[in-house]
């Protein structure tokens, strides 16, 4: 029996919590590179009744991002999208951040966008560092915004000579992530669709525990314990945003990103965090 089918990748804490939230009654492709991972929540969730198919999947690549689209459309039309994949400045070399979360996110956007059924809805996560570097020009704004996925990584504000290090390359992919939402908003309304991001400060994961007690640990700590909240967030408070934009009470929300980061970009423009 065909069924509405789910898209998420990036098998962590984030996209099961949105997912688990989202997707019953759905088919539930779950791609992420390392397949140890899509197994793993895989099998939480159809352990609580849920229907999910992991498999393995690198953002980096097309040719791997349209192989999990055919999978998906085997089991029916495509109807949501949660892009919970990439890299983050700890974890690779600034080449390796642009292709995953910069390209590889312009390309899931733009295939999945071409397959979106009717009323479909997407959303990917972005972050907080979007927010925190400085304004870009105009122009800069629109060639992330609009230069076609294959021209992307020749632009020249993203050469590896003009990005100071793995964090300004996060930044930048990050940035890159809310143009091309809004880009590509407007193609996939013309399906009847809708996209958006969101931007979450820090949030505990696994992962993220490994930051705090990491070597950028006190740079982790310092800023949730100096933001408005006093705290990190949870994977289940991003999905409450999640689940307002993929449901019909956000209908009339899309191409546009959500900071959920606890008021840590807000301390730091004007409050304790701010830079000497």
């Amino acid at each position: 029996m065909k069924k509405d089918v789910m898209i998420v990748t990036g098998a962590g804490q984030i996209s099961m919590a949105i997912a688990r939230r989202m997707g019953y009654g759905k088919k539930i492709i779950m791609g992420d590179k390392k397949i140890k991972n899509a197994k793993s929540i895989a099998k939480i969730m159809n352990d609580a009744g849920y229907d999910v198919e992991p498999i393995e999947m690198d953002l980096s690549s097309r040719e791997s991002i349209l192989n999990m689209i055919q999978i998906a459309k085997s089991y029916g039309d495509i109807s949501m999208l949660i892009n919970g994949a990439g890299v983050s400045p700890s974890q690779a070399p600034i080449e390796m951040i642009l292709k995953v979360d910069l390209y590889g996110t312009a390309v899931l956007l733009e295939e999945v966008g071409k397959v979106i059924k009717e009323g479909g809805v997407g959303v990917t996560i972005s972050s907080q560092s979007g927010h925190r570097m400085k304004q870009l020009t105009a122009l800069e704004d629109e060639q992330l915004a609009i230069t076609p996925t294959e021209e992307l990584l020749s632009l020249d504000l993203l050469q590896v000579d003009n990005i100071q290090d793995t964090l300004h390359a996060y930044q930048l992919a990050k940035r890159c992530n809310e143009k091309r939402v809004m880009s590509e908003a407007v193609k996939w309304g013309q399906r009847g669709a809708r996209v958006n991001s969101i931007s979450p400060g820090i949030v505990v994961t696994p992962l993220a525990i490994d930051e705090f007690n990491g070597p950028r640990g006190d740079f982790y700590k310092n800023m949730f314990e100096k933001c408005p909240a006093g705290r990190p967030a949870t994977a289940d408070e991003v999905a409450n945003v999640a689940e307002l934009l993929m449901s019909e009470k956000g209908a009339f929300i899309t191409g546009t990103d959500i900071l959920i980061d606890g008021g840590a970009t807000a301390s730091y423009f004007y409050g304790p965090l701010k830079p000497e």
